[in-house]
């Protein structure tokens, strides 16, 4: 038996499981590697890590040091004339 056969896992479908993502039933496959539960919905493509009592490992919350800041929008510059007002008259002294 090769090497690729003994590290390829058997993903298998898990009967009446609910995706957390799309809500799609009975669409969810599990596997192991390396002793790690994993599961992915064949619907819409999600997936995740649990970890020993069968819940979802979350994935990294998002902070200002992990993320890319965003590119502030290209300012759209104007011209403005003003043009004195006629009617208004400076007191005279």
């Amino acid at each position: 038996m090769s090497e690729d056969a003994v590290n390829k896992t058997k993903k298998r479908f898990i009967a009446g499981a609910v995706c957390p993502a799309c809500s799609e039933a009975d669409k969810l496959t599990m596997w192991n590697e390396d002793g790690v539960p994993h599961r992915e919905c064949v619907a819409c493509g999600f997936t995740d890590t649990l970890n020993e009592q069968g819940l979802s490992v979350p994935s990294e919350l998002g902070t200002r040091v992990n993320q890319q800041a965003p590119k502030p929008a290209a300012a759209k510059v104007q011209t403005v004339q003003f043009f004195p007002n006629p009617k208004l008259k400076k007191p005279a002294d």
